[in-house]
């Protein structure tokens, strides 16, 4: 039986299987090697305190994703294509390693969150 997601560490190991899936992903891959340059190094610690402020209410994210991908869909248009794909890496990541009320908040949460970027870009 899997374990739910409870710690820093947990957060760690989804976030970066995740964006591992993401860079070899021939649909939404391009957005992060192509058309905006990422550091990987900031970019991970950010989305980890993300998780952990959602899922453990550490009040360490600081940002404005919907800026952030407004600027993204003005360079390359983010379609519902993109967006169901980030959802099925996400789920299928969260999926393998775990289960239980924090692993079905951090998917729910996710869905939100592209359903908002759906709506606002």
């Amino acid at each position: 039986m899997k374990k739910d997601i409870s710690s820093k560490e947990d957060i760690e190991l989804i976030v970066n299987s995740f964006y591992d899936k993401v860079k070899a992903d021939e649909t939404i891959g391009f957005f992060f090697s192509k058309i905006v340059p990422i550091d990987w190094d900031k970019h991970l610690l950010k989305m980890c305190a993300f998780w952990e402020n959602v899922l453990l209410f550490t009040g360490e994210y600081e940002g404005n994703p919907i800026v952030t991908h407004r600027k993204l869909n003005q360079q390359y248009t983010t379609t519902n294509e993109h967006f169901k794909k980030w959802m099925e890496l996400f789920d299928e990541t969260i999926d393998e390693f775990f289960a239980g009320t924090n692993a079905e908040k951090m998917k729910a949460h996710s869905k939100s969150i592209a359903t908002v970027m759906m709506q606002k870009l």
